[in-house]
């Protein structure tokens, strides 16, 4: 138990959480949406910390980051809690464990454990991913700061709900994030995640202009946010933040509380490809389909494949110092 970074105290022993976007005003006793944040004499204080519920070796190109030292290795941890409630949630056995049981469940790690772990293992980075780690944050920031000093890059898999004073206190030590756009509409969010959508746009822009490697994820739900228009609309949203922002439009799969419907057509996902290039966007990829041509980095000038991948296999093919190997174009991204 760790006492929480970012919240101010209020009248009558309550606190106001700002941690993430929801800023929950929580009274004495009480535990923030999250489940993991809980008020105890006017002070709040995060149960999770150093609880380490999975802890595991990945590629990073699982993150998926395609863009930012592919083919090295990523150690990725989590904790239980989430600050969404994703209807289609696929680690909800972990994410929605406070909610629907009550259980803060993990094992007791320090930061220094993890930070060995990934060096011992030859990980380039540290993924903080699994479920939200904005609901871990004070844990994230003690094992960031050591990890940067060992040489050891830190990445955020998140959903973007995150403040702006979270938002700031990791940068500092952010090499690279994945971010869900989830939709481009609020009635989605307010709906499918119990959230909104402006802050994860501003997120998105906060980091961005900030020089943190960014991609963006949207998992496409049959029936929910694939039509076309909207998924133009949050490619030009892409666009606006850079047109070298690769976009991964991600097959969905029933899960949690979307049990009956439908696995996402491959057609639909080779068409939202179409869109975010139509738009501008030199990178889009197609995810949860191996084989498929999407997953491969092209060329924005001369259509050269530049890696080639089947799932979260990938292959250097013509890239040199980050330049196209056929015609010298640069290549957005961290390819050290």
């Amino acid at each position: 138990m760790r006492e929480v970074l970012l919240y101010e105290t209020l009248d009558n022993e309550k606190v106001r959480c700002k941690t993430c976007a929801h800023n929950c005003v929580i009274g004495p006793g009480k535990r923030g949406i999250c489940g993991v944040r809980e008020n105890r004499n006017g002070k709040l204080y995060a149960l999770n910390y150093g609880k380490v519920v999975a802890e595991h070796i990945d590629p990073i190109e699982k993150k998926p980051l395609f863009h930012f030292m592919p083919g090295s290795r990523s150690y990725s941890i989590a904790t239980v809690g989430c600050n969404f409630r994703c209807l289609f949630c696929q680690n909800a056995d972990i994410s929605q464990m406070p909610h629907e049981t009550g259980i803060i469940y993990g094992k007791d790690r320090t930061a220094d454990d993890i930070v060995q772990q990934a060096i011992i293992h030859r990980c380039a980075s540290i993924s903080y991913t699994y479920t939200e780690p904005t609901i871990f944050l004070e844990f994230a920031l003690d094992v960031m700061k050591p990890a940067r000093s060992s040489g050891i890059a830190n990445v955020f898999v998140s959903n973007g709900f995150m403040s702006p004073e979270a938002c700031d206190e990791l940068i500092p030590v952010l090499d690279a994030a994945n971010i869900d756009l989830k939709s481009f509409r609020d009635e989605f969010y307010k709906k499918m995640c119990g959230a909104r959508l402006s802050p994860v746009l501003d997120t998105l822009t906060r980091l961005k202009k900030a020089g943190v490697w960014i991609e963006i994820t949207t998992l496409v739900i049959p029936g929910h946010n694939d039509d076309p228009a909207e998924l133009r609309d949050i490619a030009r949203f892409i666009v606006s933040l850079g047109k070298d922002t690769p976009w991964h439009v991600t097959r969905f799969h029933p899960a949690y509380r979307l049990l009956t419907t439908p696995i996402t057509p491959v057609s639909t996902l080779v068409r939202a490809r179409e869109i975010g290039l139509e738009e501008g966007l030199e990178f889009v990829y197609t995810g949860n389909v191996p084989g498929e041509k999407g997953e491969n980095t092209y060329c924005p000038s001369c259509q050269t494949v530049i890696i080639e991948r089947f799932g979260f296999m990938s292959k250097l093919v013509r890239l040199d110092n980050g330049h196209c190997g056929n015609c010298g174009k640069v290549i957005a991204g961290v390819w050290k």
